[in-house]
């Protein structure tokens, strides 16, 4: 049997998406705030996550990046703020779907029952990925910090994409330029030195408790993810 986390403050809200869910034939784990949310999810590993952005101890947003950190678990928003902003924030930061409410509880069942049946976007380990608040689109290739996106000339932009297929492996100079640049670079490796301090400066919101790109005295470069 499936299980699913509802993450909402609000009591009676919280006991009518149960009693549908349950009906639908789900088990269900109720949460009503942040940090009893983080919890519950790391004891019971749910098959998706109902959460809602304005919590009590740790808000949706937040909750949403430290789950993306370990786990590629579905989760559908929920909120009663309509703003496109808080939309885009959601769905760039991971969220698979994004409810406003008040919504029909056969609804959030037909949209739960829905995103379950679609294939995991880390089912290849490379279309989308996140590290933490930092989320990366391949096949789009765009890179969004915070929900929002990040611009990079399309350079940098291949050198990022390189290090975040490659988390916490060292790469000199050299074995940058033949994998980003091209084997008939002819300029000088410095150039690698001049992009990753571009990356560094674009990526300075960036909690170094996600990562950071470190430098290695004498041997290269790195984008350490703990």
């Amino acid at each position: 049997m499936k299980s699913i986390l509802i993450v909402e403050d609000e009591e009676a809200i919280s006991r009518v998406l149960s009693a549908y869910l349950k009906k639908a034939g789900f088990n269900v784990i109720r949460a009503l705030d942040g940090q009893q949310a983080l919890d519950s999810f790391d004891e019971s590993h749910p098959s998706l996550i109902l959460l809602d952005i304005m919590l009590p101890e740790i808000d949706g947003f937040e909750l949403l990046n430290l789950i993306r950190t370990k786990s590629s678990c579905p989760v559908i928003m929920l909120t009663a703020r309509e703003g496109i902003d808080d939309r885009l924030a959601g769905l760039n930061g991971g969220a698979d779907d994004y409810m406003t409410k008040p919504f029909i509880p056969e609804e959030v069942v037909a949209r739960v029952n829905a995103v379950l049946r679609r294939p995991s976007q880390w089912s290849d380990g490379k279309r989308k990925r996140h590290f933490g608040s930092l989320f990366v689109d391949y096949s789009a290739r765009q890179i969004y910090l915070n929900g929002a996106e990040v611009n990079l000339t399309p350079r940098d932009l291949s050198l990022l994409l390189f290090l975040t297929e490659h988390p916490n492996q060292i790469y000199t100079r050299e074995q940058l330029i033949e994998h980003v640049w091209g084997m008939d670079y002819e300029g000088s490796d410095r150039a690698v030195d001049l992009s990753i301090k571009r990356l560094r400066q674009a990526l300075s919101h960036w909690s170094s408790k996600e990562g950071e790109i470190r430098t290695l005295r004498g041997t290269g470069y790195q984008l350490w993810t703990g």
